[in-house]
This record gives structure tokens, C-alpha cells and sequence, in this order.
């Protein structure tokens, strides 16, 4: 009777709030109004604008997906409990960021200002576009009336996500910002060929809702516009807007307060707070104990500065140092290794509940487990239908009589007793004929149970019975044949916890988790010893410790220095007069001091000249070129300029050659350095006014930057006497906006255009119609690369200064005795040179003859050393190679004349293959590696190739490490017509100077190419 008054106490309570609720107006029935704002960030930079043909595919697949995704927005109410009303707003971005629409409601509106957007075609700073639309919403929802429910708001950025600077912060600290507004960031991809990391630093967490490999088309058909993509958007959106929109305001009352809840998980470590205020000072603390005795103390400060001593003996004439050759700058170096990943952050606060998931593709078949128990017996199945009677069969052999029982007292009627023991089963009877089938009884009422009978005969299969009442459980089975595999079945009910077994092999590398945090786990088992740690610092002095026992008595020392030197004596009386000494060596003459500043003085070198020759080098800084890229091609400038020799000191002069350069991007952004740069007065000047070149990484206007080339630097500074080469480098795409027909700026007007064309940052072709124009239609003139690391290949860089100087003069310094000078010989350094001798059938015995005579001349020209270990002067070898294995040392390195004589004469001409690399390497383990007469450490090892680079490849490589790796100086002796050029660019180390090239053996012994060729190896 209590709970039944309680109960309706309840309902009164019940209905007395609905209908205060009724009075107020509000019902179940009323729908939450939950408005939602959407912001579209296109990307119309160059690097989405160009990447695809034809030129702005991609903007026109976002003019498609957006009103493919608007017509899915329909106001409405969703799960009939919120009412979603949407309107949408959007900008496009590059270098600058334009909106094409404030926040509407109108789609034709929206749609019709989205197909008038044009694209911008320069940087990408998607992080000043982030920052815009964050502006945006927060001035929408500002206006946003007290009492109104603010809007859920939500962005899609579609870009490739790359990006070419960040002066609005940062992508990453843009959309965190956003975030912080309450904006939810979705990013989609534009093209296949985008930048991963960049996407998902705009998406919200968790990728697998807010990236989820989002495109704008169908990735197996890039015609179509990616449905998919439209659909998963907008179920997060509905889903996350109702989340935050539904609030159930009717049958709202407060309940009793609910029971204490347990005590929560230990939260995660916190941050270090902030320092606290200094504490009191502790009192004095008891003196250690005595510590070990420490290292050794640091280093002590300097000294004062001490006395001016004597003035010392002069001190005899130093060598002069090695001349060093002009160095060439040096390429890029490696990327470097990944960083040590970081600190493992703070658990972040749960997420929501993400979406179910498509189901799976059904994983592969696991492996065939081991064979389990057997399973316990099964209960009896239901009684089969009774079969039709069939005709008795003979009767069976009488059973053996069971053995006779106790005589009980009589009872009453009891319950039916235990089964007995089954009887043997009687010899089967003849076979009966088969009986007629008889007629369908009626169903008969279930019998008593009777005991077992023997086993009959198969009869006939009757028909299907009615289910028979359940039968007892039979005996237990014996266990039967393993069966097949069946199907998997459903899974069982979780069973008790197992005793924990031992602990298993370490598994494979998991795939990475998500990130949601999960409860903390057990303790795990104690860990192996782990590695010793880094060597501590040094420890703190120790105290000083107790004088040690006397030590025993030393040796003597060694005599102390000599006194000082006593009084001067008093002057002695006049000696008789001496004996005429010998004489003295003659003073040098005018011709003996300018041979010594020859050898000595490297502003006395020879010098390369190309004549009055202008170069303009024209370099892509667009966006699509890329950062590393623009590197390279500005170390090609270089490079090449380089080994073209000396730039003209005055670039008003009528001689000499002057270089300019103008990097370009879009229009307005061109940067020249001018060829009458009267600051460009060197070498040295012009790499750093090129290292000084930033890249721009806008859009890609090469017509106007080839107009602006002519107009700007080769017209207004021309001179009459000058050839003109200009070299243009660039992928062969540019904005369509700049008129085709400047690409034929250069052209009749006297300049020889070199169109350099190679593959941009997304490995797209360069486009060959656009580099024939360049180069006036000189299919000659156009060179084309895949990646931009072969403009600094050696082999380039040598046919680039082939192809812009052709024809150098090499000027020497007007020296007086100049014909008289002598070469120099090697007397100033040690140097090790061995001969490697062709003897081949292709150069020929009288060939042979005559190299074996210029190993002669060299010989006695240099400077030889005195003795194998003379710390100057020359030493020289003499290797003979022919074919893989036929090589032999003619006299090993040596500093004897009459030696390096009797070897030459010894010398038997081979007449077989040749096979240089296999040779290389036996020089360097048998002659450099001789233990008595090897290389000498503190000389430079020279090695000079009597070849013409026609031999076999095997070894070829080998040698060329091997060189390197012993830092031996290659010169190559290089005689006729047929020559290898790329065997023998690659034996020279890439040092094209050091290819000493003839006409015929003859020559080889002349005075002129004999003084070249030894002032070159000195």
C-alpha cells in the first residue's frame, strides 16, 4: 500500500511539470534549431595550377566539388530531434588571399561567384588563408543575438598541401588557432600528387574523420568528382552539429543525487611548475667523510706574459709551399639523417565516439591449429520415428543364464530397477525376404521404455515421422575419426581467466595505434639490465689528502746545463796571415731569380681567356621549381663560370668576358645581375652576388622574363665585338596569362640561346614545344634532364664550357728570358709518379717504342731524388699492362737513372688486349704497397695513363675508388683521333686539365709538350 501511494506521488509530480512546461510553450515536439556555418579554402597557386594539363583542370574539379557538395546541404531535421540550417562562405588563396563570398544562404548566389573565381598562379601561404577564415567566422558569430544558439562551424581547405612560406605564422599554429574558435578543419586533396604531412597539419583530430584520404575526384577516374568524399564530410558534420546542438528540455526534472562515484585513475604527470621563492639558509652541514683522490685539475690560466727575449740566428730559407689549384664549389651535400624522435607527450583528453567503421575485407586464412581434446560426449539426440514393422526374424540362440540372485523379501511395488546387463547377442538368423510395405498407422501413445534390443537388420527407409518425445541420454561413445574443419561458429561466452602461462616470443612490430589513450595496465615484468650509460662528468675535487711515506732514493740525474759563458778574455795579438779560401758560388743572374719566381710565385701561372664574350644565364625561380632546385641551378651558374677563367676587371671594357644573370618568377619579380656591374670585377664577386639570389617561388612567366633579358642586360650594354650566349633553365610550363609569342625574344637578334629543360618538384616532363621556341627552333640547341642534380654533374659542366668557349687562349705572364726559363722540376716538392705503359695490339710496336722513350725523357728531365727516403725531388716507376691478367713492374719506384735505363731496355712488347682498371690496381698493391720501396708518406703520389681509353670495363670502376681512396693525382697521356672521352674523363678523376691530348707518339718528345706536360705533374 506505501509504493503504491509513492508511485503516485510520482505521477503527479510528473504530469504537474509537463504541464508547466505546457504553459511555457516548449513540448517534446519542438526541434532544437542548430545553425551551421561552412567555409570553403580553395588553393590557386601556381604549384595546383600548373601541375596538371590541361593548365587549371584542378581549379575547374573544385568549381565541380563544391556545388556537388552544396546540393547535399538541405535544411532539415536531422534524427527528427535537431533542426540544421546551413550557410556557407569561401576564399581562394596563393601569395594573397581574395574572398570570393561573405557567409549566404543562397546556393545560386554562392555558385554563381565560385565560377567567376580566376586563379592567382604564385606561392602558396596556406597559413594567411587559415588566418583569413578564422577572421571570417569570428565576425559572423559576433553578431550573433543574446538568447540565439551560436553556430556550429566547420572549414574544408582543398589543397595539395604545400606550401612555399609561412609569414602568417605557420599552417600548424593557424589551425590550432582555429580550432581554439571552435572550427572544426577539414582538408581534401586536390591531386594525387600532394604532400601528405602538409594535409594533415591543417585536418582536426582524429584524421580518420577530419583527412581520411579526402579528394576532390575519383581516385580510379580523375574526371569525376569523388562522391565519397562529399558523403563522409557531411555525415561528421550532422553528426558533430548534433552533438553539440541536442539538449532534451522536457521531462527534465532533477533526480536524487546519485551515489558516490570511485575514485578515478591517477592523473598524468603535470608540467613543471613555476620556481619557487628562495628558501632559508640551511644550517652548516657536518663535514664528509674523505673522498678518493680526484682527476687531475683543469688546465690553468695563462701565464703572464713573459720578457723580451734575444734576438734569435736567422733561421735558414724555407721551402716553398705546393701551389694550389682554383677550387670549384662544391656540390650539396647530403640530406641529413632522421632526427631521434621526441619525448613522449602528455595523454590528450578522450575524443568522441567515432563513427562505425566499414566492415573489413575477410583477412586470410590463419594457421592450422594443433589437434585439441576431445570434447565431451554430447547428449542424446531425439528418438528417430518409428519404422514400420517389420517380420519377425528367426528366433536368436538361448543367453547364457545369468547367475542366480538372493531371495528378498516381499515387497511392495517398486520403481522400475536398473538396467541389466546386456546379454551376448545371438548368431545372426538367415536373411528374410523383404515384406510389403504396409499402410501408415495412426500415432500412437509414447510406451514404457523397454530394454535395449538386438541389433536387426537394415530395413527399408520409412518416411519422415513426427519429433518423438526426448529419449534417455545414452552411454558415452567411443571417440570417433577426427572430422574436417566446419565453419567458424559464433563466439562463446568469455570463460574464467586462465593461469597465466609463460611469456612468448617477442612479436613483430605492431601497426600504430590510435591515438585514443587507454587504461593504465599492469606492471610489467622486471627488464633486462639495461646497457651502461654515457661516462659522467667529472666529480668534484676531494680534499686533500694525508702526505704518503717518503719515497725510496732515485737515480742520478742527468748532468745539469752548461754555465754560463765567462768573461770576455783580453784581445790577442795579430795571427799570421791565412791561406786563400775556395771559391764562391756565382750570384744569380736576372734570369736565375725570375725562374725561381716562376716556380714559386702562383700569380705567375698561366691564364685561360675566352675573347670579348657576354653570358646571360636566365634561372626559373617559380614555385613549381621548388627550394633545393633553385639551389642547384644557381651552383651551375657557378660551376660553369668557373672554368670559364678570369672575368673582365673593367665591364666597360671592349675585352674580356662579362656575366649576367636574371632570376624570374611572376611578373613584376624579375632580379638581374647586370653584365656592366662595375661592383662584378672578379671571380669571387660574381659567386657571391649569385649566392645572394633568394628564390622568389611565385608563379612561372618565362616569355616576359626572356623579353625583360634582351631589353634589360644584352641591349642597353651590347658590345660590337662581343658574342652574346644566352642559357635559359626552366621546366617548359608558364602561366598562360604571359603571351607565347615573347618566347622568341632572343631570337634574330645575334644571340645563341641554349634552352636547358628538366622535370619540376612534382617530376612532371618538361614541355618540348615551349623549349624549341625558346631556343628559336633549334632542336640542336635544346639539352633535356630529368632531375635538376645533373646540371652539376662534371660531364655537363665540361660541355658547357666547351659549348661557350671552344676556342680559349691560354696567356702567360711576359717574363723577361722567358725563352730561356727552365721547367720547373719538381725540386720543390717530393712526388711519386709511375707510368702506367699501354702495350696492347692497338697502339702498336712503334708506338710502344716511342712512349717507352717519352717514360725515358721525363725521367731524365725531373729532379730525382738522392736516396728513397729524400724528403724532396722525384721518384719515379714504370708498370707494363696488356690484357686482364698480363701486368708487370718494368722497375718499381726508384731514383736511380741507370736503373729506370736498364728496365726500359728489358721492355717486350705484349701485342694483346688491353685492360687498364685491373692494371691500376696492381700498381697500387705492388708498387705503392712495396715494403721496401713504396710510396713515401709525405709525397704526392701521381699516377700518368699512356692510354686512349679504349679498354676493357672490367675493373674499371674498381680503379677509379681505389685512385680516391689513396688520393693518387691521375694524368692521362692520350694520343690519336680515337679516343674514349667517357673512359678517360672518368680515369682523370673529372679533372678535364689533367687529359694531355696528341696527334701522334712522335710529338710526345717535343720541347713543348714536354715543358706542359712536366710543369703540369710538377
Amino acid at each position: 500500500m506505501a509504493q503504491l501511494q509513492v508511485l503516485c506521488l510520482l505521477l503527479c509530480i510528473a504530469f504537474g511539470t509537463i504541464s508547466a512546461q505546457n504553459d511555457d510553450g516548449k513540448t517534446c515536439e519542438d526541434k532544437a534549431k542548430c545553425p551551421i556555418n561552412v567555409f570553403f579554402i580553395i588553393d590557386t597557386s601556381e604549384s595546383i595550377i600548373l601541375q596538371t594539363a590541361p593548365i587549371q583542370s584542378l581549379l575547374d574539379h573544385m568549381k565541380r566539388f563544391i556545388p556537388a557538395f552544396l546540393d547535399k546541404l538541405e535544411n532539415e531535421a536531422y534524427l527528427n530531434q535537431v533542426s540544421l540550417n546551413w550557410q556557407f562562405g569561401g576564399l581562394h588563396y596563393s601569395d594573397e588571399v581574395q574572398i570570393y563570398s561573405t557567409f549566404t544562404t543562397d546556393k545560386k548566389e554562392y555558385i554563381s561567384r565560385l565560377r567567376g573565381v580566376q586563379y592567382i598562379g604564385r606561392g602558396t601561404f596556406t597559413d594567411c588563408a587559415i588566418s583569413n577564415m578564422t577572421a571570417q567566422i569570428k565576425q559572423v558569430t559576433a553578431q550573433v543575438l543574446p538568447g540565439e544558439r551560436e553556430p556550429v562551424n566547420f572549414a574544408v581547405v582543398i589543397t595539395d598541401g604545400h606550401v612555399t612560406g609561412n609569414p602568417c605564422g605557420g599552417v600548424k599554429t593557424q589551425a590550432d588557432r582555429a580550432q581554439l574558435a571552435g572550427i572544426k578543419l577539414f582538408s581534401v586533396a586536390a591531386s594525387r600528387d600532394v604532400y601528405e604531412s602538409g594535409l594533415r597539419e591543417i585536418a582536426n583530430m582524429p584524421h580518420e574523420l577530419f583527412r581520411n584520404a579526402y579528394t576532390v575526384t575519383n581516385p580510379d577516374d580523375q574526371t569525376e568528382i569523388d562522391q565519397r568524399t562529399i558523403d563522409k564530410i557531411i555525415q561528421v558534420m550532422k553528426h558533430e552539429a548534433y552533438g553539440e546542438c541536442y539538449r532534451l528540455s522536457c521531462l527534465q526534472i532533477p533526480g536524487p543525487p546519485g551515489p558516490a562515484g570511485q575514485r578515478g585513475q591517477k592523473g598524468a604527470k603535470g608540467n613543471a611548475g613555476e620556481p619557487g621563492d628562495p628558501g632559508l639558509k640551511g644550517r652548516q652541514g657536518d663535514p664528509g667523510i674523505e673522498g678518493p683522490i680526484g682527476y687531475p685539475g683543469p688546465k690553468g690560466v695563462p701565464g703572464a706574459k713573459g720578457e723580451k727575449g734575444d734576438f734569435g740566428a736567422d733561421g735558414r730559407r724555407g721551402l716553398p709551399g705546393v701551389h694550389g689549384r682554383n677550387g670549384t664549389d662544391g656540390q650539396k651535400g647530403k640530406r641529413g639523417r632522421i632526427g631521434a624522435p621526441g619525448c613522449k607527450g602528455d595523454p590528450g583528453e578522450k575524443g568522441p565516439d567515432g563513427y562505425p567503421g566499414d566492415a573489413g575485407d575477410r583477412g586470410e586464412d590463419g594457421d592450422r591449429g594443433i589437434k585439441g581434446d576431445p570434447g565431451r560426449p554430447g547428449s542424446s539426440g531425439p528418438p528417430g520415428p518409428f519404422g514400420e514393422k517389420g517380420e519377425r526374424g528367426p528366433p536368436g540362440n538361448v543367453g547364457a543364464p545369468g547367475s542366480p540372485g538372493v531371495k528378498g523379501n516381499k515387497g511392495g511395488p517398486g520403481g522400475p530397477g536398473p538396467k541389466g546387463e546386456p546379454g551376448r547377442r545371438g548368431d545372426p538368423g538367415t536373411k528374410g525376404g523383404a515384406g510389403t510395405d504396409g499402410s501408415k498407422g495412426d500415432k500412437g501413445d509414447p510406451g514404457p521404455e523397454g530394454p535395449r534390443g538386438l541389433g536387426g537388420e537394415a530395413g527399408v527407409k520409412g518416411s519422415k515421422g513426427d519429433r518423438g518425445a526426448p529419449g534417455p541420454r545414452g552411454a558415452q561413445g567411443t571417440v570417433g575419426v577426427p572430422g574436417r574443419n566446419g565453419s567458424r561458429g559464433d563466439p562463446g561466452d568469455m570463460g574464467e581467466r586462465g593461469n597465466p602461462g609463460l611469456p612468448g616470443p617477442k612479436g613483430d612490430r605492431g601497426r600504430p595505434g590510435i591515438s585514443y589513450p587507454g587504461p593504465r595496465g599492469p606492471s610489467g615484468d622486471k627488464g633486462d639490465k639495461g646497457l651502461p650509460g654515457p661516462q659522467g662528468g667529472r666529480g668534484d675535487f676531494g680534499l686533500k689528502g694525508a702526505a704518503g711515506p717518503k719515497g725510496v732514493k732515485g737515480e742520478p740525474g742527468d748532468p745539469g746545463p752548461g754555465g754560463e759563458p765567462g768573461p770576455r778574455g783580453p784581445t790577442g795579438g795579430s795571427g799570421l796571415p791565412g791561406d786563400l779560401g775556395p771559391s764562391g758560388d756565382p750570384a744569380l743572374t736576372e734570369c736565375d731569380v725570375m725562374t725561381y719566381v716562376q716556380e714559386t710565385c702562383g700569380c705567375c701561372d698561366c691564364e685561360k681567356r675566352c675573347g670579348a664574350l657576354d653570358i646571360v644565364f636566365i634561372i626559373d625561380s617559380s614555385e613549381s621549381i621548388g627550394y633545393t632546385n633553385f639551389t642547384l641551378e644557381k651552383n651551375f651558374v657557378i660551376n660553369v663560370v668557373s672554368k670559364l677563367g678570369s672575368i673582365a676587371k673593367d665591364p666597360n671594357a671592349d675585352t674580356g668576358t662579362r656575366v649576367g644573370v636574371v632570376q624570374y618568377s611572376h611578373e613584376g619579380t624579375f632580379e638581374a645581375i647586370q653584365l656592366n656591374d662595375p661592383r662584378i670585377d672578379s671571380l669571387s664577386s660574381f659567386k657571391e652576388a649569385v649566392r645572394r639570389l633568394e628564390w622568389i617561388a611565385g608563379g612561372t612567366w618565362t616569355p616576359s622574363a626572356l623579353q625583360f633579358a634582351y631589353n634589360q642586360l644584352i641591349k642597353e650594354t651590347r658590345r660590337d665585338k662581343a658574342k652574346v650566349f644566352a642559357v635559359v633553365i626552366t621546366d617548359g610550363r608558364h602561366d598562360p596569362r604571359d603571351p607565347d609569342d615573347r618566347l622568341k625574344s632572343l631570337c634574330n637578334r645575334n644571340v645563341v640561346v641554349n634552352a636547358i629543360g628538366i622535370g619540376d618538384m612534382f617530376n612532371k616532363e618538361d614541355e618540348s614545344e615551349t623549349l624549341v621556341s625558346i631556343a628559336c627552333d633549334n632542336q640542336k640547341q635544346v639539352q633535356k634532364m630529368k632531375l635538376f642534380s645533373e646540371l652539376v654533374a662534371d660531364e655537363f659542366i665540361d660541355n658547357m664550357e666547351q659549348l661557350l668557349c671552344p676556342d680559349p687562349q691560354v696567356v702567360c705572364p711576359d717574363l723577361p728570358c722567358q725563352a730561356e726559363l727552365a721547367v720547373a722540376q719538381c725540386t720543390q716538392r717530393p712526388v711519386d709518379v709511375v707510368f702506367l705503359l699501354d702495350s696492347s695490339e692497338r697502339i702498336g710496336k712503334q708506338n710502344f717504342r716511342q712512349a717507352a722513350t717519352f717514360v725515358e725523357e721525363v725521367s731524365r728531365r725531373l729532379s730525382l731524388s738522392r736516396t728513397n727516403d729524400d724528403s724532396n725531388n722525384a721518384r719515379v716507376a714504370l708498370l707494363q699492362y696488356g690484357g686482364k691478367d698480363e701486368q708487370a713492374v718494368v722497375f718499381p719506384l726508384t731514383h736511380n737513372l741507370t736503373e729506370i735505363y736498364q728496365g726500359l731496355s728489358r721492355l717486350t712488347y705484349y701485342d694483346s688486349s688491353s685492360n687498364i682498371g685491373n692494371a691500376i690496381v696492381y700498381a697500387i698493391n705492388n708498387i705503392l704497397g712495396d715494403n721496401t720501396r713504396g710510396a713515401r708518406k709525405f709525397a704526392e703520389t701521381s699516377f700518368v695513363l699512356i692510354t686512349d681509353g679504349v679498354t676493357g670495363q672490367e675493373g674499371l670502376e674498381e680503379s677509379v675508388t681505389a685512385m680516391k681512396k689513396h688520393n693518387v693525382v691521375s694524368t692521362l697521356v692520350s694520343v690519336g683521333s680515337d679516343l674514349d672521352m667517357q673512359v678517360l674523363k672518368k680515369l682523370s678523376l673529372g679533372e678535364g686539365a689533367a687529359i694531355f691530348k696528341e696527334g701522334d707518339y712522335g710529338r710526345l718528345t717535343e720541347n713543348a709538350f714536354m715543358d706542359r706536360f712536366v710543369r703540369w705533374v710538377c
